[in-house]
């Protein structure tokens, strides 16, 4: 124990937010508010004061603000993230004399007592600040100081001044304060890592002509149809050079046929490998256009960083090592047991060669960097090392604090809040089988309201090329138009697989199989992209009301409200103030008209029960006059299975008549 730390009496303990011990940062946007709680307390009964410490990553000095006592010795601050990149907080808490000074003499005055010593007293303390203070604070603590030796009905106005005791505050010693340990830390992203609309497409797919292999340029020319819809981020499937050796043919056989494309995510050949970009797409200077076109539009572009090769990956002759090495001599293929991958080699993260191996990888992600990238889908990064993304992440970001990294984690809860923890901006999870009213309650709850919020950003996926959840499969056209609105509106983030989705494409490859029949992964697929049913006006409308409407840009104000039918769920989001409330209510049979009442937690929304409120359809445009919590909804799913309220309460204006704003 150092010297000072003996004589330090206030103890810190019980921070809020802090992941595990401070081993991880929370995670934050530009523009958030960092809300502190802390219990600190001293032995005894003297009064303590305590700040809120907080600097961003690359400023050399701290910032402070006051924490207020909650009750109980919990205390509270906050500060405001303006910039991207790691900040650093903590508290700091001493024992202020001058404060006890303060409330005992209060005391002892209210009780008649003879306070001639006990205003000496705090003469003395005020008489130490005046050295610590300048210009005209020194002044008014010298002034005060003089108060407190006049008469006793002067010392005890000088003592109770408000004024006093905010330049006390200003200039106080601070003897042997207490500083929580371990400093804890925030990473702060740019918007579109908690705010944003994923749409996947295969470059390959995307040809104007038929039997042509898409290009770069092809899907230049499909960006408009992305951002019409609503889409802010275009994710490719990878976009490298593709095996021959052990190739998949259609619908995932094992022998691929002449001409058949194989599996994008089956990286390498001789062509190149993860820094390569596959011949029939085009070329580097196609792809850094692409990049600049869709940026233009307000997309990101993110590429798949699949960390794995193709048996006949450069990687895999040059260095064997990174690779695990069977019995025969030959190298382990990926399994899923009873799935195989014959066409993919997973690297060995317990190579004696390690080291080199991150590196390699390191640079990969950092080429594609330099060629503008800024969004990252990973696959698969649960079977990775996770020590090797709490380095990875962090290394890029340190020079690129605006990149951002989704995690294709449809794995175990803790594997999923492990990868976010490492770093991870986003990660797929658990909703494409979430269908229930009482399994999206309880998920999206754990999502949005408890400590996983902190670190973990959900991105709501209803559909992939890998997964055709059974709901789309039997559903039809409504559990597509209901897990879309369910998608965008629960969570901050989602996406879609599409052409599929919007074409609702739900035939599987077998009854009980999640996978697509002539699965897009091994076959270049002819779309009809201008098909008059496509639910792209849907669509869409739904981005444009999420964008519209800043309660859907946080997961903080999501709140779920009882219904009358269990098929009905219904949940309302607000922004911080509560001057954007929208409620959404979700018909959960694809098949039937349901109807029933919704019953609305008022406090929660603030509204009134005596006044009537207007609810207003932002996908029909219909309004409804409601009062009080009990109120009567009715969704037949085939003409629409959802309603996006917004709440607008009752104005009266300077010519005497209401109207709901």
């Amino acid at each position: 124990m150092k010297v000072e730390e003996g004589r330090s009496r206030v103890i810190i303990e019980r921070m809020s937010p802090e992941i595990d011990g401070g081993a991880f940062p929370i995670k934050r946007i530009v523009g958030d508010r960092v809300v502190i709680e802390v219990t600190a307390f001293t032995d005894g009964h003297d009064a303590i004061s305590a700040v809120l410490l907080y600097q961003h990553g690359q400023e050399p000095n701290w910032c402070e603000t006051s924490m207020l006592p909650l009750g109980n010795d919990r205390w509270r601050a906050e500060f405001v993230v303006s910039t991207v990149g790691p900040y650093h907080y903590t508290v700091m808490a001493w024992v202020d004399h001058f404060k006890s000074w303060s409330r005992d003499f209060a005391k002892r005055a209210a009780a008649g007592q003879v306070l001639t010593v006990d205003a000496q007293i705090g003469q003395q303390w005020v008489e130490a600040a005046v050295k610590r203070a300048t210009g005209g604070d020194a002044a008014a603590l010298q002034t005060y100081a003089e108060q407190l030796r006049g008469n006793e009905a002067q010392s005890t106005q000088a003592a109770a001044a408000p004024a006093l005791a905010d330049l006390m505050y200003r200039y106080a010693e601070r003897f042997c304060p207490s500083v929580y340990s371990p400093e804890l830390s925030v990473t702060v992203d740019r918007e579109r890592a908690r705010f944003s609309s994923w749409y996947e497409f295969f470059p390959r797919s995307c040809a104007f002509e038929p039997d042509k292999h898409g290009t770069f340029k092809d899907v230049e020319a499909r960006l408009s149809y992305v951002a019409d819809m609503g889409f802010d981020v275009l994710y490719l499937p990878p976009i490298h050079p593709i095996g021959r050796s052990f190739r998949k043919g259609r619908n995932n056989n094992v022998v691929a046929q002449p001409g058949e494309p194989g599996s994008p995510w089956a990286i390498g050949s001789s062509e190149g490998g993860h820094k390569s970009i596959h011949p029939e797409l085009g070329t580097l200077e196609d792809f850094q256009h692409l990049v600049q076109a869709a940026n233009g539009k307000g997309i990101d572009i993110a590429l798949d960083l699949a960390l794995q090769c193709a048996p006949d990956h450069p990687y895999v002759m040059e260095h064997p090592q990174w690779f695990r090495a069977r019995p025969d001599g030959t190298i382990q293929y990926a399994e899923n047991p009873p799935k195989k991958y014959q066409d993919i080699y997973p690297f060995d993260f317990e190579t004696d060669d390690w080291q080199a191996l991150w590196e390699e990888l390191r640079s990969v992600v950092q080429y594609w960097v330099d060629q503008g990238v800024r969004v990252f889908r990973v696959d698969n990064p649960h079977t990775k090392s996770f020590n090797f993304w709490q380095w990875l992440i962090p290394t890029i970001k340190a020079n690129y604090p605006d990149v951002l990294f989704l995690a294709e984690a449809f794995t175990r809860p803790h594997l999923l809040y492990r990868l976010a923890k490492a770093g991870f901006t986003q990660s797929y999870n658990y909703f494409p089988w979430r269908n229930t009213k009482g399994e999206l309650t309880h998920y999206l709850t754990e999502l949005s309201q408890t400590e996983v919020r902190e670190y973990c950003c959900a991105n709501l996926w209803p559909n992939t090329p890998d997964i055709l959840a059974e709901i789309l499969q039997h559903g039809g056209r409504a559990a597509f138009m209901s897990r879309l609105v369910l998608a965008a509106t629960l969570g901050t983030s989602y996406g879609i697989y599409g052409p599929a989705f919007e074409l609702c494409d739900n035939v599987p490859i077998a009854p009980g199989k999640e996978e697509y029949l002539n699965s897009e992964k091994y076959e270049i697929k002819r779309w009809n992209w201008d098909s008059k049913d496509s639910l792209r006006p849907l669509i869409a409308r739904v981005n444009q009301i999420r964008h519209e409407n800043l309660a859907f840009k946080s997961n903080d104000g999501l709140r779920f409200h009882q219904t009358e039918n269990e098929q009905l769920l219904a949940y309302s989001k607000s922004d911080a103030d509560g001057s954007n409330q929208l409620l959404i209510v979700v018909n959960l049979d694809t098949r039937y008209t349901q109807a029933g009442f919704v019953n609305l937690a008022l406090d929660q929304l603030n509204l009134d029960p005596t006044q009537a409120y207007q609810v207003h359809d932002l996908l029909s445009d219909a309004r409804y006059l409601w009062q009080g919590s009990r109120n009567y909804v009715e969704l037949n799913p085939q003409v629409m299975p959802a309603h996006i309220f917004a709440i607008r309460r009752k104005v009266r204006t300077e010519q005497d008549f209401d109207y709901y704003l």
